[in-house]
């Protein structure tokens, strides 16, 4: 089943006075990771399954494992060529990328998604890329960029930063990475409500990285 970005966006703006209401209580219920940056590892977390192949939830240029309980959907990209629809062409591209699947988390009790987007082919660019991806967010800030391989051999850039939401009045910490393959370059990014969760939700960010390889 695929699923437009936009109208998903616009829910998750209207439910946000609820969502805040019950953050707590779903963050602790579930233990924050640890960050490498504490001297620790991120948590491991089981695999729900595979996406990114044909015939799975999502076909990408690339696949990995999900965590268990997460569920993907494709997402109907098509509304971004649409002229007349400027929201839904800002929500479903963001910089150099398009909106080409979202991993849900609250089945698994958290309020965040793992978002996947994809550029055209040719772009070789890994790091350009991934910095276009973050300055189109907004209002963003203390990025830390490093390369990185991945389980599957890609080399690829991480970056960790904080975006302040000027509707929330909020700042969270957010983090994606950019490999690139064949098809085109593939970002993956993890947001969440705050901060907590996202550092609730890191180890299925961790599971797709060390999992991710080019879709055959």
């Amino acid at each position: 089943m695929q699923v437009a970005v936009g109208v998903r966006a616009v829910v998750a703006v209207a439910l946000t006075a609820v969502l805040g209401g019950c953050a707590g209580k779903e963050a602790a219920s579930t233990p924050p990771a640890r960050t490498a940056g504490a001297g620790t590892k991120t948590p491991a977390v089981a695999s729900g399954g595979t996406i990114g192949a044909a015939g799975s939830p999502c076909a990408l240029p690339v696949r990995f494992a999900v965590a268990e309980d997460w569920k993907a959907q494709s997402v109907d990209a098509g509304g971004a060529e649409g002229a007349d629809d400027d929201l839904a062409a800002a929500l479903l591209r963001q910089g150099p990328v398009t909106a080409a699947c979202e991993i849900d988390s609250k089945p698994a009790g958290h309020i965040g998604f793992l978002r996947v987007w994809t550029g055209k082919a040719g772009d070789a660019d890994t790091r350009g890329v991934l910095r276009g991806f973050v300055a189109a967010e907004g209002d963003v800030s203390k990025e830390r960029y490093r390369a990185f391989t991945t389980g599957g051999g890609l080399r690829g850039v991480e970056v960790e930063y904080t975006f302040t939401s000027k509707l929330l009045g909020e700042a969270k910490k957010e983090s994606a990475f950019a490999v690139g393959t064949p098809r085109g370059p593939v970002v993956v990014h993890l947001g969440g409500l705050d901060t907590e969760e996202h550092d609730a939700m890191s180890p299925a960010y961790e599971l797709a990285k060390r999992t991710l390889k080019v879709a055959e």
